[in-house]
C-alpha cells in the first residue's frame, strides 16, 4: 500500500480553500471515527485498512466499498470531518462574544484547547510531524491562513470594516499555530486570562495600526484644498466660491477667462460732467 498523507486543506490553483462535502452515512461516520482511532493510538504509516475495518466493525470490503480511493480517501475524509468540527466549535465561542476583545479572545482560546486536545493530531505532531509538516508550509500555510481567514472573518465584521477584518483574522491564526507548533514558556493560549493578555498585547494594537494606516490612506486620496483646510481637515466648512457676474459667469473672478489677464491698458475716465454754460455771455448778445 502507498503512502498516504493527512490533507488538512485541499485547494488547487484558482479554486476557493473549502471543506469538501462529507456525505456523512452511518456507515462513512463510523469509519471515519475508528481511522481516528488508530491514528490516534498508532499514527498515520502503521494504520491498515483492516485496522480502520476493525475499529469501526465492518469488513474491509465494506470501507473499501464506502470509500473506493483506499487509505488515502480515508484520511482525506478524517481531515475534513475534523476541520469541520474544528470550525462549527469555533464558529459557536465567537457568535456569543459581546464585543472585538471578547470574540477574539473566544476565538484564540476554542481553537488552541481544541486542538491541544485532539490526541489524533498531537500524536501526528511528536511522532510523524511529516505527516504534518507539509502542509504548514510555503503555499499550502498561505492556503491554510486564508482559509482560516474566511471563515473567522465574519465574525470580526460586527466590529471591523472588511478589510480590516480579514488582516486581523489571519493575524490570529498565524499566532495560534505559531504558539500550538512552538510553545513558549509562559503563554498559554488555552487559559482565557493568557488568551485575553495576548490579545490586547498585539491584536488589538494592531486593528488601531489598520485603522491609523486606512485613514492616512484616505486623507493622501484627498485633493490638497480639501485636505489643507476645507472637509479633508475636518474644519466642516465648505470651500469658498465666488459669486457669478454677467462679466464673469463662472465665478472665477477672471472675467470668464480662465487665468488670462488682458493685455490691454485701461483708458482714464472721461469726464461726463458738461462744463457750467457762461449765463452772462448769453443775456448780453440778447
Amino acid at each position: 500500500m502507498g503512502t498516504a498523507h493527512l490533507a488538512l486543506v485541499h485547494a488547487g490553483p484558482g479554486e476557493a480553500d473549502t471543506v469538501a462535502p462529507a456525505g456523512p452515512t452511518p456507515q462513512r461516520v463510523r469509519i471515519v471515527d475508528g481511522a481516528l482511532r488508530c491514528i490516534a493510538r498508532q499514527g498515520v504509516a502503521k494504520t491498515t485498512l483492516d485496522d480502520v475495518a476493525r475499529q469501526a466493525g465492518c469488513s474491509r470490503a465494506t470501507v473499501y466499498r464506502v470509500f473506493p480511493g483506499g487509505k488515502g480517501e480515508v484520511l482525506a475524509a478524517v481531515a475534513d470531518t475534523e476541520t469541520a468540527r474544528l470550525l462549527s466549535s469555533i464558529g459557536v465561542r465567537m457568535g456569543e462574544a459581546g464585543s472585538l476583545e471578547e470574540v477574539l479572545v473566544a476565538g484564540v482560546v476554542e481553537a488552541a484547547r481544541w486542538l491541544s486536545d485532539h490526541r489524533a493530531l498531537q500524536f501526528l505532531l511528536h511522532h510523524e510531524p511529516e505527516q504534518l509538516l507539509p502542509h504548514l508550509a510555503f503555499g499550502h500555510m498561505d492556503a491554510l491562513l486564508r482559509f482560516a481567514a474566511r471563515f473567522t472573518a465574519p465574525f470580526l465584521g460586527r466590529w471591523l470594516a472588511p478589510h480590516e477584518a480579514s488582516r486581523v483574522a489571519e493575524w490570529t491564526a498565524r499566532i495560534v499555530i505559531s504558539y500550538l507548533m512552538c510553545p513558549a514558556e509562559g503563554i498559554d493560549l488555552t487559559d482565557p486570562d493568557g488568551a485575553r493578555r495576548m490579545v490586547r498585547a498585539f491584536l488589538l494594537p494592531g486593528v488601531a495600526a489598520v485603522r491609523s494606516q486606512h485613514a492616512q490612506g484616505l486623507r493622501r486620496s484627498l485633493p490638497g484644498d480639501l485636505d489643507a483646510g476645507g472637509l479633508g481637515a475636518g474644519s466642516g466648512r465648505r470651500p469658498t466660491r465666488r459669486r457669478p457676474s454677467p462679466s464673469d459667469p463662472s465665478g472665477s473672478g477672471t472675467g470668464g477667462r480662465s487665468g488670462h489677464r488682458s493685455n490691454r491698458t485701461r483708458s482714464p475716465p472721461t469726464n461726463q460732467t458738461s462744463p457750467p454754460t457762461n449765463q452772462t455771455s448769453r443775456e448780453e448778445s440778447s
